[in-house]
């Protein structure tokens, strides 16, 4: 157990629990342990490489395979990546001349000849049905036999590994980070937080847990541990309901409710009692999730409580017993009648639905008095709406200020992903830059401000993660919309997965489009090898795991995008494989090595869900020829089988524009607003830090910083994101 928690900490910081033991002269172990953590791209920190040093042998060995063991797998180095082709990236054929190769193999094998013949005598060919198609025909023995020594070079990723304090005090800061989060976490960060949970639930607890979902986490640690809940709404307590099921807790899926145990039980009730008599109101909430307040109520037995009435109540609404008209519908019946003041009154009891509501209002206002009227009530409350909510709705405005009938794309909360034509009218100019301006001042007031800042110029385009569903987990990733420089000769992007019960078929493909998001070519496995590219070869099956890769001369590629994407052909789905993961390498054109090697890894993704087709990112070269990454983190429908790119290529065009063109608000956007206020700012490079206390912002945490600096990266990045201001 101490070893996956001290894996978590170190997944989600970069810290290394203090390592412990006894004494000693542990110096060259712990030099060979920095060298073994070098070929994965990582070092040990001056900090931590003396405390290591000062160890026993032995405690430094201990630490070094716990802590060999997780970074392998942050860079995907913990499984074998073999390749069709062994000689990849060299000596790929003509994807006609393979497929010609592998008839002339089928029709030479006596138990497939008559199949293959027949087939050809039909004018129609299954390759599956070709004995050595998409089936490995060699060992990772042999491939690594086959491949050259990785060169290494001054591009190759390190990534720095930090001293950390105690276990204890890591996991507790960790739980009070993610149970505090002012944005919602994605699910592995979810299922971290549960874990985390459990530990913590008695211990120091954050000031709020300001985000329902996890509040519904932190609860059924609490629930089990006796400690009291934190509820003020019915729908804490549906979503505690599903975590204690194992279900939803975000709601979107459809929870099986499990038997409860009377404790558990009269704790829920008792807290939808509660919630209701403090606020008979809440009963509104009920009619958006009836269904499921119908099986709840059917697992509690309200009626073996007479004590708890007010808990009744909720499952009376549920069933249709009692009525209780719902927020939305009060504002749906005010807008109905053209009573613009009167549904802007009442949104004013709850501030983030009136931003959320803003675009409408102005829309459907009756001229500029009203409009006048809107804008005020969003000045009123915008100290009470959350950090994210203003943030989000002050992107809203400033992509509103493109042309209508632009692209407009949809991402749900599984990184689902569709797009339509763009038809509501545009906002008047002069009311949405008064909001603009108002927002800004809000973000203003709220943001810290610092003596000095010290930022790093390669955050500055990173995209505020307004949602961890925005993202996903691993190394290097950066939020939905973000843009990063890609700095080398050759990209190569990989993915890799394993089947849990039946076959299953990931395709790796690439479509190179041009600057008006036209098609130009295509890596795939029908089309192995174009202008500047090439296909690892097609692998149809992964029982003991497959991966794939495609290599790219970056400086002779065609066309302005590269859009990689993961195509599932046939079997299980991303969510439904037992692993699976995406990531891309940079290297210099004399670097060679093999097809997978973990310190060129610039950034390795789990794949995760809903669709058939995977879009992590698009690489976009500029005007000056440099080439970037714009991070999608998005999955489209599909179908249920034989997903190509040559079938997809128009909706996967059409999604990337409307994200690409799409413009998102980034650490420049906060940092500026810091900076006009007394603030000192400091680009850092590279060089020696200050030695005075600063606020760092960066990719990663440098060392040598002021011990009460406070340092923000990818893994805290949340942190940027600033709640209510409470007097």
């Amino acid at each position: 157990m101490a070893q996956s928690l001290e894996s978590l900490v170190l997944r989600h910081t970069h810290r290394l629990p203090s390592p412990s033991g006894s004494a000693g002269q542990g110096t060259v172990a712990a030099r060979q342990f920095d060298a073994a953590l070098a070929t994965v791209g990582f070092k040990l920190s001056a900090e931590l490489l003396a405390r290591l040093s000062g160890l026993s042998e032995a405690a430094v060995l201990h630490t070094a395979r716990r802590t060999l063991r997780t970074v392998s797998e942050m860079t995907g180095d913990h499984v074998r990546h073999n390749t069709y082709f062994i000689d990849f990236p060299a000596n790929v054929p003509d994807t006609a001349e393979f497929w010609m190769w592998c008839v002339e193999d089928a029709l030479y094998d006596d138990t497939s000849r008559e199949n293959v013949s027949g087939q050809l005598r039909h004018g129609v060919l299954n390759l599956l049905d070709l004995p050595a198609y998409g089936r490995y025909r060699h060992t990772y023995e042999d491939l690594l036999a086959a491949q050259d020594e990785l060169i290494a070079a001054a591009g190759d990723r390190v990534t720095v590994l930090h001293l950390g304090r105690d276990l204890d005090t890591e996991l507790t800061d960790l739980y009070l980070a993610l149970a505090g989060s002012t944005t919602p976490l994605g699910e592995d960060d979810l299922r971290d937080l549960s874990v985390l949970a459990e530990r913590c639930a008695l211990g120091p607890q954050p000031e709020s847990v300001p985000v329902r979902e996890i509040r519904a986490v932190v609860n059924e640690a609490r629930i089990r541990a006796g400690a009291d809940l934190l509820l003020d709404t019915v729908t804490d307590v549906l979503r505690l309901a599903c975590a204690l099921s194992g279900g939803d807790v975000t709601l979107r899926e459809p929870t099986r409710f499990r038997r409860l145990s009377r404790p558990l039980r009269r704790a829920l009730l008792a807290g939808l009692d509660a919630v209701v008599a403090a606020n008979p109101a809440k009963l509104a909430d009920v009619s958006a999730y009836r269904e499921p307040f119908k099986r709840l109520g059917e697992r509690l037995h309200p009626h073996e409580y007479p004590r708890w009435p007010h808990a009744a109540d909720v499952f009376a609404v549920a069933r249709g017993e009692k009525e209780a008209r719902s927020f939305d519908s009060r504002i749906e019946q005010l807008l109905d009648g053209a009573d613009v003041r009167g549904a802007v009154k009442l949104l004013e009891s709850a501030p983030g639905r009136l931003f959320r509501a803003l675009d409408l209002l102005l829309r459907v206002s009756a001229g500029q008095e009203e409009r006048d009227a809107v804008v005020a009530a969003a000045v009123r409350v915008a100290p009470d709406v959350s950090g994210r909510v203003v943030l989000s709705v002050r992107e809203h405005l400033h992509n509103r200020e493109r042309e209508s009938d632009e692209p407009r794309i949809f991402v749900n909360r599984r990184g689902r992903a569709w797009v339509t034509p763009d038809h509501r009218p545009p906002l008047p100019a002069a009311d949405r830059d008064r909001l603009i301006a108002a927002l800004d001042t809000e973000m203003r007031r709220r943001l810290p401000v610092p003596a000095r800042l010290l930022l790093d110029p390669d955050v500055l385009d990173v995209a505020l993660p307004l949602s961890g569903r925005a993202t996903a987990a691993g190394l290097g990733v950066l939020p939905r919309g973000s843009v990063s420089p890609v700095d080398g000769e050759h990209l190569r992007f990989f993915v890799y997965w394993k089947q849990t019960r039946v076959t299953t078929d990931f395709d790796l493909s690439a479509l190179l489009l041009n600057a008006d998001y036209s098609t130009d070519s295509w890596l795939s496995y029908t089309s192995l090898t174009t202008v500047g590219g090439t296909h690892s070869g097609d692998v149809t099956e992964a029982p003991d795991g497959a991966s794939e890769f495609i290599d790219l001369a970056l400086d002779r590629l065609p066309g302005t995008f590269v859009v990689p994407q993961v195509n599932i052909y046939a079997g299980e789905g991303f969510e439904e494989v037992e692993e699976s993961f995406f990531g891309f390498m940079v290297r210099d054109a004399a670097q060679r090595g093999r097809p997978f090697e973990p310190r060129t890894v610039r950034m390795k993704s789990e794949l995760r869900g809903a669709g058939r087709v995977a879009l992590p990112l698009a690489f976009r070269r500029g005007d000056d020829g440099r080439w970037h990454a714009k991070w999608l983190h998005l999955h489209l429908r599909g179908i249920s089988s034989a997903n190509r790119v040559e079938e997809n290529q128009v909706s996967v065009s059409k999604a990337v524009r409307a994200l690409v063109e799409r413009e998102q608000l980034t650490v420049r956007y906060l940092t500026g607003l810091m900076s006009a206020d007394r603030t000192a700012v400091q680009l850092w490079n590279g060089g020696p830090v200050p030695d005075e206390p600063v606020l760092y912002i960066g990719l990663e945490r440098p060392e040598g910083l002021h011990p009460d600096s406070q340092v923000v990266t990818l893994e805290n990045l949340r942190d940027l994101i600033p709640d209510r201001v409470l007097a």
